[in-house]
C-alpha cells in the first residue's frame, strides 16, 4: 500500500464523477499512484488496445449520478437562506437537475457558490479515499482518519 500523499484525490474524485460513457475509463497505478486513462480503442498507451482485465492498473468505475445528486440535495437542505434552499430543491427535480442546478447558483445565488465548491470538493476528496481504502491502495485507518479529519464544512 502506498501513502495517502502519493495519490492525487482530485483527480480521482473526478473519474468517480465521470459519467461520460464505458468507451474509456481513468486508472490508477497501484504501484506508484500514477493517473492513466484507458479507451478501447487506443487502450493505455494511447496506441495499441488491451483488454482492461490486462491492464496492470486498477480501473476507477464512476460512482453512480444519485450519489452526487445527493451532495445537491444536502446543500439545499443545509443552506440557511430557506429561499435559496426551496429554489435549489426544485431545481434539482427531474432530468437535466445538475445543469439547472448549476445555473441557479450562477444567476441567482452566486454568494453561494464558493461555499457549494467547498462542500462538493470535501465530499468527493472523501470519496476519493473511500474508494482508494476500498480498493487496498492505502491502509483503512488513514482513509478513515482523513475522513474523520474532513466533515462537511459548515454551510451558510
Amino acid at each position: 500500500m502506498l501513502a495517502l500523499e502519493k495519490f492525487d484525490l482530485e483527480e480521482i474524485a473526478a473519474a468517480l464523477q465521470d459519467q461520460t460513457d464505458y468507451e474509456h475509463f481513468h486508472l490508477v497505478d497501484p504501484r506508484t499512484g500514477e493517473m492513466g486513462y484507458w479507451t478501447r480503442d487506443t487502450g493505455v498507451d494511447g496506441h495499441h488496445p488491451v483488454d482492461l482485465d490486462d491492464a496492470d492498473q486498477v480501473v476507477i468505475e464512476p460512482l453512480p449520478s444519485s450519489v452526487w445528486y445527493q451532495d445537491m440535495a444536502d446543500f439545499a437542505e443545509g443552506i440557511s437562506d430557506e429561499e435559496a434552499g426551496r429554489r435549489l430543491t426544485r431545481a434539482i427535480r427531474g432530468r437535466g437537475a445538475f445543469r439547472r442546478f448549476k445555473d441557479e447558483l450562477h444567476e441567482e445565488y452566486p454568494e453561494l457558490l464558493e461555499h457549494w465548491y467547498e462542500f462538493s470538493d470535501t465530499r468527493a476528496k472523501r470519496r476519493a479515499v473511500e474508494w482508494l481504502a476500498d480498493n487496498q491502495l492505502v491502509d483503512r485507518e488513514v482513509a478513515e482518519r482523513f475522513v474523520a479529519g474532513h466533515p462537511d464544512p459548515r454551510l451558510p
